[in-house]
């Protein structure tokens, strides 16, 4: 197939580059160049965010959704609803598709800014984050994957800063974070910046590193 969305700067629409797709956890991702490529170790992630969403129960939130695969595993794992957000549509697009083939009805997209795109007072028991997190210095290490998808900033964590001020905002009483950065570093930088979340635990992957939020 091919996704095909808006392009409302130019009035017309861009058709996808050919589809490619990946076993995620057994889930079948669909995906093209435009977005970045799952990663099959990140289903680590899903996992992870499932455990904790199983025994917490509710909604769950997912920023920097991309392709969707991460959250749409956990929430394949879990039978529970998931609101997914990213600011690019042809990811959207992507995660739409991928939940529709997976028969994930439970799954409602965002496109938009994820400050904007949760409501005040919207409430998520489990709040799962991939946002890019190579410095802004280093993208060009990376020529395959979209800039959008990987350009974290001078120091990396300016996505990252961002999705733990929108935990911090919706968390539910007694909720978790599941988020992706690069190194131990990092989870350290980030750490000594956070007001009412602490890191509990980091899993340090070989291609990058998990770290579970809570509320102080």
């Amino acid at each position: 197939m091919s996704v095909t969305v808006p392009d409302q700067r130019a009035g017309r629409t861009t058709t996808a580059p050919p589809e490619e797709v990946i076993d995620f956890g057994g889930l079948m991702i669909r995906y093209d160049e435009r977005v970045l490529r799952p990663r099959p170790w990140t289903s680590a992630q899903s996992r992870w965010a499932a455990d904790l969403w199983a025994a917490r129960g509710g909604r769950a939130l997912e920023l920097c959704t991309g392709a969707g695969h991460i959250g749409l595993l956990a929430a394949h794992l879990t039978g529970r609803p998931l609101v997914a957000v990213d600011v690019d549509p042809v990811a959207c697009a992507w995660a739409r598709h991928n939940a529709a083939v997976a028969g994930l009805d439970r799954v409602e997209v965002r496109e938009g800014d994820m400050r904007e795109a949760v409501a005040a007072g919207e409430q998520f028991t489990v709040v799962i984050a991939d946002p890019p997190w190579v410095l802004h210095d280093e993208v060009d290490r990376f020529p395959e994957d979209p800039l959008l998808a990987i350009d974290g900033g001078t120091d990396g964590l300016d996505l990252a800063r961002m999705c733990t001020a929108v935990m911090s905002r919706h968390l539910a009483p007694g909720g978790t974070g599941v988020l992706q950065l690069g190194d131990r570093d990092q989870v350290e930088e980030l750490s000594a910046g956070l007001d009412d979340l602490a890191v509990v635990e980091t899993r340090v992957h070989p291609r990058g590193v998990l770290v579970r939020l809570d509320r102080r």
